[in-house]
């Protein structure tokens, strides 16, 4: 939802809501009471989602009141709020299920959009399955936990650079094409662990950190546009797009232990080393599959959009 105050007291609503199999997601807005419709709802249909758009009016203002998003404690869908203030405040939240509501502020304390934008970043990496199955891909072609701590290090600075460059404008690269040859990456990497774990010349195995470096300068590319989505507060951009950065690394982190956790315990209930040499190629493969899979479907999206 967009909420843009166009004159005092009068805002302009756009609500977005997702489609499944052609229906559309059980919830609606209410606003406070005395509300105006300025100009009544007008709906346009995507071929994803419900466009509703309207001009709403308030005689004290949304300032301090709350918007209801009734129905969205039946989901288990979140939804993005971006205010638009005339005194020029900008605020992006994000409304859960478990408070279907926002209260209109005008403005945030730099701890509230520090801490919304850590969890923005958190949120993002560990819903983003290909960002995802790339560290999972690294963990498996890295033995040694060093070599793997400075391969992650150079992964999270190269991601970052692109990040903050592409979020502020500095450099723009079309998602659709970024978001292939993310697809790419992932795969060419499973590629590689199939030709180290065969005693084949792999340079990922020898150089692991240049690779992760320079896959992490595009990886930072479609970061940066989960990031443009949500937008960023104009009084506030450094910080959040700092938190941002750091969420995704903390999101990162989270992943890595849980895998090696993982790997320990399979080594402290004694599995038998066969049964992890198919486990270890079996993964690798299901990775390179998944990749592939996504990009015949990036590329077939980037020759639509093009056509």
């Amino acid at each position: 939802m967009e909420v843009t105050e166009i004159a005092p007291h009068r805002y302009q609503i756009v609500w977005r809501t997702p489609l499944s199999s052609g229906m559309r997601l059980p919830v609606a807005l209410r606003f406070p009471e005395k509300t105006r419709n300025v100009t009544e709802p007008t709906l346009r249909e995507l071929s994803d989602s419900l466009i509703e758009r309207r001009l709403i009016e308030l005689d004290s203002g949304l300032t301090g009141a709350r918007i209801e998003i009734v129905g969205l404690q039946a989901t288990i869908t979140d939804a993005l709020v971006r205010v638009q203030l005339l005194d020029g405040s900008y605020s992006t939240t994000l409304v859960s299920s478990s408070r279907p509501w926002i209260e209109i502020a005008t403005s945030r304390s730099s701890l509230e959009v520090a801490s919304a934008y850590l969890m923005h970043g958190i949120e993002h990496i560990l819903f983003g399955y290909d960002h995802l199955l790339f560290v999972l891909a690294l963990i498996l072609i890295v033995r040694r936990g060093r070599v793997l701590l400075i391969t992650v290090t150079a992964f999270t600075v190269a991601h970052s650079i692109t990040l903050s460059l592409a979020t502020l404008g500095v450099v723009h690269v079309p998602g659709p094409p970024v978001e292939a040859t993310i697809a790419l990456s992932i795969l060419l990497l499973a590629c590689e662990i199939i030709r180290s774990d065969r005693g084949q010349a792999s340079l990922t195995a020898q150089w692991p950190w240049l690779v992760a470096f320079s896959f992490g300068l595009l990886h930072g590319f479609g970061f940066a546009s989960a990031l443009t989505e949500i937008g960023l507060p104009q009084g506030d951009i450094p910080l959040a797009l700092f938190a941002f950065n750091v969420g995704v690394e903390a999101g990162q982190l989270i992943f890595i232990a849980a895998v090696l956790g993982a790997l320990r315990l399979a080594k402290w209930i004694k599995v038998p080393v066969v049964v992890e040499r198919h486990a270890r190629l079996a993964t690798t493969y299901a990775i390179g599959i998944m990749a592939a899979y996504w990009l015949i479907e990036r590329l077939a999206g980037v020759t639509a959009s093009a056509a």
